[in-house]
């Protein structure tokens, strides 16, 4: 077994088996190909015998490479599902991976844009493209993730079979995930503008957000139109495209959603995922009570 085969069997297990993300699957194998690196045996029944202590090595050569505690929480857990996936390989019957506590990780609070600046983002994109399909496009893309809650990655993969738009529509998300979410009529204006203006034909089994030269947007491309956005409005560094899906998040839950359809319309998994959002509303209420109470004003 060659190192080549041991990561092109761990990709077709996380693609194929799995169902991982794209992003995720790179992550994860690009992991296990450092751990290869260290171990320097691509025998499954080598590989097999690696214990906590081997992992231990393994992530303490990594933190003296200069990653830090998020990193290697990641990095533990690719390499005890691979650790996991090479006793499976191996024929044995505990494919359980070595047991180890990983790094503490302090969760951040995810750091919304108001209601008004996620629709100035969105017009402000569409001002400041260069053609006139592209700002309809980059416009529609915003709108997408800040009115639907949309990843990035969900709303780029919107196919041209499903325009026009909706009230609903159905979207898979992370691990195949289906749900649906309500698109608002903002949302489908917008996009029915770009799908008009779009020179390029939006083909029934084909992403409908199309880059400059015809081929599927990236995320870089939208990335890079957010960042100039919100320098021309003066808005903080934490006002990325995912922010929009934290703000769809926020405004919704301070306008009364419960958690379990936040949940729902999210895709998360858990609501442990969703609940970090009750922290994100209480800080919000704390900012309005220090800026607005006569006694902060002291």
């Amino acid at each position: 077994m060659t190192r080549q085969d041991v990561l092109e069997a761990w990709h077709a297990h996380l693609k194929d088996g799995r169902r991982r993300s794209a992003h995720t699957v790179r992550a994860y194998v690009a992991a296990a190909s450092r751990l290869l690196d260290r171990t320097g045996d691509c025998r499954w029944a080598a590989l097999a015998r690696l214990d906590a202590a081997d992992l231990r090595s393994h992530l303490a050569a990594r933190r003296a490479e200069g990653i830090g505690n998020a990193s290697a929480a990641r990095e533990l857990s690719a390499i005890k599902g691979f650790i996991g996936f090479a006793r499976a390989q191996a024929g044995l019957d505990n494919t359980s991976a070595p047991r180890m506590r990983g790094p503490r990780v302090k969760k951040g609070i995810p750091r919304p844009v108001t209601p008004d600046d996620a629709v100035n983002l969105a017009a402000t994109v569409g001002d400041d493209a260069g053609d006139d399909w592209i700002g309809a496009r980059d416009r529609a893309v915003l709108l997408l993730m800040y009115g639907a809650g949309l990843r990035i990655a969900e709303a780029l993969s919107l196919q041209g079979a499903q325009l026009p738009l909706n009230e609903t529509l159905n979207i898979t998300g992370k691990g195949g995930k289906q749900r649906v979410v309500p698109i608002l009529p903002i949302v489908r204006d917008a996009v029915a503008d770009y799908a008009a203006k779009c020179p390029w034909p939006i083909v029934k089994d084909e992403p409908a957000f199309r880059g400059a030269k015809g081929g599927p947007l990236s995320q870089g491309m939208v990335q890079k139109a957010m960042a100039r956005a919100r320098v021309a409005l003066g808005l903080p560094p934490s006002a990325t495209p995912h922010a929009l899906r934290h703000s769809f998040a926020t405004h919704l839950l301070g306008a009364g959603a419960d958690l379990r359809s936040l949940q729902e319309l999210l895709g998360h998994a858990s609501l442990g995922s969703t609940q970090i959002y009750t922290k994100v509303d209480a800080a919000t209420l704390l900012d309005v009570y220090r800026t607005a109470h006569p006694r902060e004003q002291e």
